[in-house]
């Protein structure tokens, strides 16, 4: 069917470039420390053979600032044309300030740039491109870089079953541009902050202060998990629930808004939280399961980075061609999620 008219100016997807830490940790030797009958299930449901890991010094900035030189290498343009910078993050070098202007420090951006931090993990790609289109569409920003980093290892609890085999650290920046003819043709978010607890970090903030009691190990749960107040807590079983009966639904609705259907799109490209989710989500809308793009095995859960993660995986592989039309959707922490269709 014939995508909509935009009347007003939206955005395009200019590029997108990806940095990644330089040590790569395997899954297998730790799914093997699992008990047996845990093993096989957990491996599949997962689907992340290898992750990439920060050091111990290495942070979401540093990450942003390899991903933004490796775009700008490529579009020297940019350092000039640069207007609005949306740094999309939770995991912040500082209380204060904001990533985002650090970043912006590093790169010599000019003064009048436009530069704040998105809290919002997996959803955060959508998010920030749900601001950038409204800019755009204002007329307060032509080209917007968005740069989505996150180093979750560091909140992981080492003998934490349930994450430690599902995240990876990396960055990607990505460079909005303003379009006339083609681009975002819409985007649809959601919240349900009632589950907040679902994935979360109970010590750190100001409503409970870290201290060293907060550091100490809780009992293994019926998993055999181990953390701490200070480390993610994820009820994995909820969460999956969550997606699979919400997410669907979110996604009909965006595509009924513009009177689309599933078959009308040439790629779907789902937040890599897990290969259990992707398959549920396929089954769940329809999809034929060569439209859902993957890039999970390698580089395991991004968080803020997983959606343009697996764009420049499909860039590289010649997947996505003028005029097609593309589902980009998000959802995580918060619980927030969000989509965007984009016509190519």
């Amino acid at each position: 069917m014939p995508h909509p008219s935009i009347s007003l100016p939206t955005v395009c997807i200019g590029d997108v470039a990806v940095a990644l830490p330089m040590q790569v940790v395997a899954n297998a030797g730790l799914i093997d420390e699992l008990p047996k009958n845990q093993r096989i299930l957990l491996a599949r449901h997962v689907g992340v053979k290898q992750r990439y890991i920060a050091d111990a010094r290495q942070t979401a900035v540093d990450l942003g600032e390899a991903a933004c030189r490796k775009l700008f290498a490529v579009h020297p343009q940019l350092l000039e044309l640069i207007d609005t910078l949306i740094f999309c993050t939770q995991s912040a070098d500082y209380i204060l300030p904001p990533n985002s202007c650090i970043l912006h420090g590093r790169l010599g951006l000019k003064s009048s740039v436009t530069a704040f931090d998105l809290p919002h993990a997996c959803s955060a790609y959508i998010y920030a491109i749900h601001i950038a289109r409204a800019l755009v569409a204002a007329g307060s920003a032509k080209h917007v870089l968005v740069v989505t980093a996150d180093t979750y290892s560091k909140f992981i609890h080492p003998h934490d079953r349930s994450t430690r085999l599902v995240f990876g650290d990396g960055a990607a920046a990505t460079w909005l541009r303003s379009s006339l003819s083609h681009g975002v043709q819409d985007v649809m978010c959601g919240t349900a902050g009632e589950h907040f607890e679902m994935f979360w970090i109970p010590a750190g903030g100001t409503r409970q202060p870290l201290s060293d009691a907060m550091r100490e190990d809780e009992p293994h749960d019926s998993f055999g998990s181990t953390r701490s107040a200070a480390n993610i807590h994820m009820r994995g079983h909820e969460i999956f629930s969550f997606v699979k009966n919400r997410i669907p639904e979110h996604v009909n609705d965006l595509l009924a808004r513009n009177q689309v259907s599933v078959d009308d799109i040439d790629w779907f490209v789902f937040h890599q939280a897990s290969s259990v989710v992707l398959d549920a989500l396929t089954t769940s809308l329809d999809i034929a399961p060569a439209k859902v793009l993957r890039h999970l095995e390698t580089i395991g859960n991004t968080v803020s980075a997983s959606i343009p993660m697996t764009l420049r995986a499909a860039f590289d592989e010649r997947r996505i061609q003028p005029d097609h039309l593309v589902l980009l959707c998000g959802f995580g922490a918060g619980l927030s999620w969000g989509s965007a269709l984009v016509r190519w």
